[in-house]
Formats: structure tokens, sequence, C-alpha cells
């Protein structure tokens, strides 16, 4: 009997977790938020190697497998892995495609194709900020964060940039970088897995508070460590950060690469090189993923040298990721800007 019993609970256990999706992330940041809501009850497979690029990636053997045997691909969407698309399409054409740039209310930036951002006065661009990244929060039951989400808007002139300095209409692809939008996201993820797999539709949505609660006390203490450097500017290797900037109004100035990370003319170095001689830019900020020979190059020895990656390819993958990437930005910033 002992052994009957052992294999019919062998038999149910095997069922029950066969019933749980399958599921693929493009990258960690996302893969942190998905393993976020799914803890307990199964982990999702990374497709992106954190300290790759997405812009431009070839999936491993062993990532394509993952790809294919899921049931749901959670990414971002076309602006930020354009080649993902179609490899969806080609390999996994059941799995439950999910842009999350496309999950309503998340708040969208259009990219930046300037070398110099502008800083200016622009109401209208603003208040999209204010409705793309703070109404969806206050209906979803968290009214007692809003004053900590708007913290980071003292000043008008982070979010100009952000409506005037774009060419052709894309959106900037690096979403996650704005926490209320990762906030906005645990919750979408949380309702695409209840409905994909409504037995453990408690757990996700429970996992999903948990994190959204944790969040919000990150965003406080996020404003806090940034608030004494809000008036100093610095240039990025590559415009990935404007979500960042815009939650916690930071003034970032220019950047050497485009959010897509196109390489830059030598036009656009020069005008970097004058931006940094007229408007004291305090640093100047290189990637992981990038040599930093440019950014070497166009700060020479005028300004202090930082590191961002707005990946976090130095966290260990998991749930502790996203927060370990927002602690790290922050700290980065308000260390070089001191």
């Amino acid at each position: 009997m002992r052994i009957l019993s052992s294999a019919i609970f062998s038999l149910l256990a095997g069922t029950a977790m066969a019933d749980v999706p399958r599921v693929a992330v493009d990258v960690a940041p996302i893969h942190s938020l998905v393993s976020q809501v799914m803890e307990g009850v199964g982990t999702p497979d990374l497709l992106v190697e954190p300290g790759a690029s997405p812009h431009g990636y070839a999936l491993r053997p062993s990532q394509a497998r993952a790809l294919q045997r899921s049931d749901i691909v959670f990414w971002a969407g076309d602006d930020l892995t354009p080649w993902l698309h179609d490899v969806i399409e080609g390999i996994a054409p059941k799995a439950k495609a999910l842009a999350l740039m496309e999950e309503p209310p998340t708040l969208l930036l259009p990219t930046r194709d300037v070398a110099v951002f502008v800083h200016g006065h622009d109401e209208d661009g603003h208040d999209d900020h204010d409705e793309g990244g703070h109404d969806d929060h206050d209906e979803g039951g968290h009214d007692d964060h809003d004053e900590d989400d708007h913290e980071g808007h003292e000043k008008d002139e982070h979010a100009e940039d952000t409506h005037d300095d774009h060419g052709d209409g894309a959106q900037d692809a690096h979403v996650w970088l704005d926490p209320v939008n990762g906030k906005l996201w645990l919750q979408a993820i949380a309702g695409h897995l209840a409905e994909a797999d409504p037995e453990n539709a408690v757990t996700y949505q429970a996992n999903a508070t948990r994190a959204i609660e944790s969040l919000d006390e990150q965003i406080k203490a996020i404003n806090a460590k940034l608030a004494p450097h809000r008036e100093k500017t610095f240039i990025v290797f590559h415009d990935a950060y404007q979500y960042f900037e815009a939650r916690f109004g930071l003034t970032a100035s220019g950047a050497i690469r485009l959010s897509d990370a196109t390489a830059p003319s030598a036009a656009r170095l020069a005008e970097l090189r004058d931006e940094l001689k007229e408007k004291g830019v305090v640093c100047a900020f290189s990637e992981p993923q990038f040599d930093d020979g440019l950014i070497k190059a166009v700060a020479g020895d005028q300004v202090k040298l930082g590191v961002l990656d707005p990946m976090g390819a130095k966290f260990d993958l998991g749930s502790q990721h996203y927060s370990q990437l927002m602690d790290d930005l922050a700290t980065s910033i308000a260390d070089c800007l001191r």
C-alpha cells in the first residue's frame, strides 16, 4: 500500500507541476519581476544573458529550446529586442507572447535622437508622465504612496526633453527603469499567469502585492538618496536612463549613443565635448556591456567617471535582481555627482 500510495502521490504532484505554465522572459530585470510573481510556483527561463546587449542578440541553443517549450513569453517589446518577434513566431508559435510595453497604462517616453538634451518647461510632457506613471497605481489601491512617487518631480525640466527631442516617434524601450512601471508590470504579470494557471492565482496575486509594497518603500529611499543631486548634470554612454531620470527628477545632459545603442557620429561626439565644457557637467557614465574608450575620449579629465548598467549584469538572476538594480543605479549616480 505504501508503494502504491507513493506512486499515486508522485503522479498527482507531477500533474500539478505540469499545469504550471512554462515561462520565458527576454531580459534580466523583467525576469526578476516575473520571478517575484512566480515565487513558490515555478521559475522562468531567461533568453538574453545579463551581460549582453538586447538590441542585437543571437539565442544560444539552450535558450532557443527554453523558448520553444514555453507557454508564455514576457518581453518588453519590439523597441528593445526587434529580432525576438520573428524568433518567437518561428520556434514558439503556440506560446502566448506578451509585450509589457503594450500593457496599459505603462508610461512610455519617446526616444531622444539628439546628443544634448534640452531642458525647458513643457507642461504637457510633465502631465503625460503623471498620467502614465501614477493614476494607474492609485487605481490599484496604493493611494498612500502617491506623494512619494511624485517626490522626484519637483522640477519640470526632466520631462521636457523626453517629449521635444525625439525624431521618428519610436518609444524608448528601457521602460523597467521607472519603478512605477515595474509595479504596473508586476500586477499585469500576475494577471496573465493567473489566467493561464487559475489554481495558483492566489499565490501569484499575493506575490505581486508583496513585491509592489516593497517597491513602494524602495522608491521612497531612492528619492531621499537622489534629492540632493537633482540640479547636477551628467552624460551617459547609452541613452537608456530617461525613465529613471524622469521618475527621480535627475538632469542628464546628453548621451554618446542613442537609446538603441547606435554608434555615434563624429559630430555627435564633438557636440558632447562642447556640452561638457560649457555646462559644468559633473560626471560621465560608461556601461559594462560596452568598451569605455568613447566615454573616456569625450570626458577626458574634465569630469568624474562612473558606471551605470541598465541590465544589472553583476547581480544574480532571480527575485532580488530588480531591487538590486534600482539601488545600484541610485547609488552610482549619487556617488558620482557628489
